[in-house]
């Protein structure tokens, strides 16, 4: 690339621009990352609330989700077994406890994702940033020698 003083030629500002759109896909994924990862980690924190709850009601009913905005209340047979999604499609049989401690675990992971995700997010938006100044000054280049920037 250029130095700062040497005018930009059309196929540098090309390439530039390239890169840059490359980076916004970039950084379109890690946005979508991160949604994923909060809207995990809040359904973690909801679980938990849930199986707790199910421990301190006192005839076992509850307010069960079933999808689409609509809940029914439900009375738990046995609140101290959770069956629970472990990954790769596998479910064993915890206690509340143990469920409940796992849940927390998955949310500390899930928050550490979230800032690696986030750091990397914030490195190539800096990149961006820089290669914005990069194009804008290759334009004010190009004009101010009288060429068409393209």
């Amino acid at each position: 690339m250029a130095d700062k003083n040497t005018p930009m030629d059309q196929r540098e500002l090309m390439t530039l621009q390239n890169y840059l759109q490359e980076y916004g896909q970039q950084a379109e994924i890690f946005v979508n990352q991160l949604q994923l990862l909060e809207n995990g980690r809040l359904e973690a924190h909801a679980a938990i609330e849930s199986l707790e709850e199910m421990l301190t009601t006192e005839n076992g009913t509850v307010l069960l989700q079933i999808g689409g905005g609509a809940s029914v209340r439900a009375k738990v047979m046995e609140p101290e077994k959770v069956l629970l999604a472990i990954g790769s499609e596998v479910v064993v049989e915890r206690s509340n406890k143990d469920a409940v401690e796992f849940l927390k675990e998955r949310i500390i992971e899930m928050e550490a994702s979230q800032k690696k995700v986030a750091d990397a997010l914030d490195r190539l938006r800096a990149q961006m940033n820089e290669i914005n100044k990069r194009i804008e000054s290759g334009y004010q280049q190009a004009m101010a020698s009288g060429q068409n920037p393209g």
